[in-house]
């Protein structure tokens, strides 16, 4: 196991060098640069040139393209991510003050996801009704088509705007937790149903649970005590992926909620060229998946106690 988790740990480390170096080329292929924003260039025409050259050699920009990744990539290192060109202050500050927001909305909406997800996906193959069980077979292919921003937009003309139970926008509040959470839950617990219904269904139609069923074992002791766990190991695969994907799509959410968070400071950090502070933004969310990921691989055999640890990967008994 230690074996196991040392080469998952490198490999993490992997993970978030290659999120980094990925990063910083793309945002310095982007037009324009933090420099140029602060000197009101990039939407307020041509920059004053003397002011544009000393905030490029403030910010080292001025340098060659391996000067300034090897500087940062060693200041990274020791969680430096250089200043803010927006607040001033140091990058990761200005991350991790926003962080606590976005975990708190991530960790409201992945429960709902899973028991959305769940929920759907066995009452897709227990119902009798054929329209029944067709109709919930639709639905998790519809909640992961339809987009995240138009399922806030319903969500917030129905709730806050006409029925006016939930706040439409702020961070006052477990109330105002509840439509951004649920915005969250929805695609991602459609996706999540969409692969459990497809697991069980391909359970069911397996020998042992008509010896099951033989037995003298009902639907539902045939669901839950036999095919549910089986069926779920694959799924569990996804959560790290889920946590990403909740992680990303908080970009949206909080813009729509008007929430304050990693993803509104990602669009703002974004459009001003705040290089330092994406890449902490983005190391951090790395670091989250990989942890996340390491997580749900070391509960695997708690799963499923065929499942053992091997030198490199987990291995069916």
């Amino acid at each position: 196991m230690i074996r196991f988790v040392v080469r998952r740990v490198l490999q993490g480390v992997f993970v978030l060098w290659a999120a980094y170096t990925l990063s910083f080329l793309i945002l310095f292929l982007l037009p324009g640069d933090a420099a140029a924003v602060q000197a009101g260039g990039a939407d307020q025409g041509q920059p004053d040139p003397a002011l544009l050259a000393k905030l490029r050699e403030e910010y080292g920009l001025d340098r060659p393209l391996y000067e300034q990744y090897a500087i940062a990539l060693v200041k990274a290192l020791r969680l430096d991510f250089g200043t803010s060109a927006q607040s001033g202050g140091p990058a990761l500050s200005a991350v991790t003050d926003v962080l606590p927001q976005t975990l708190q909305l991530t960790a409201t909406a992945l429960p709902l996801a899973i028991l959305f997800g769940v929920l759907l996906a066995v009452a897709s193959t227990f119902v009798r009704a054929r329209w029944l069980r067709q109709l919930l077979s639709a639905l998790p292919p519809l909640g992961v088509a339809v987009p995240v921003f138009s399922v806030g937009l319903l969500l917030l003309q129905a709730f806050s705007f006409r029925l006016r139970v939930f706040p439409s926008m702020g961070n006052e509040g477990f109330a105002s937790l509840v439509l951004p959470a649920v915005t969250l839950a929805i695609p991602v617990g459609a996706y999540l149903a969409q692969l459990l219904s497809r697991n069980l269904r391909s359970t069911l139609a397996l020998p042992y649970i008509e010896l099951v069923r033989a037995r003298g074992a009902g639907d539902a002791r045939v669901h839950f005590g036999h095919a549910l766990r089986n069926a779920i190991i694959p799924s569990v695969t996804i959560l790290g992926i889920l946590v990403g994907s909740l992680l990303s799509a908080s970009v949206v959410t909080e813009t729509v909620y008007s929430r304050t968070g990693i993803g509104r400071l990602t669009v703002t950090a974004v459009n001003n060229r705040d290089i330092p502070v994406v890449q902490a933004i983005v190391v951090l969310v790395a670091l989250i998946f990989v942890l996340t990921s390491l997580l749900v691989d070391l509960l695997y055999p708690v799963i499923d106690r065929r499942i053992t640890f091997s030198r490199s990967a987990l291995v069916l008994a």
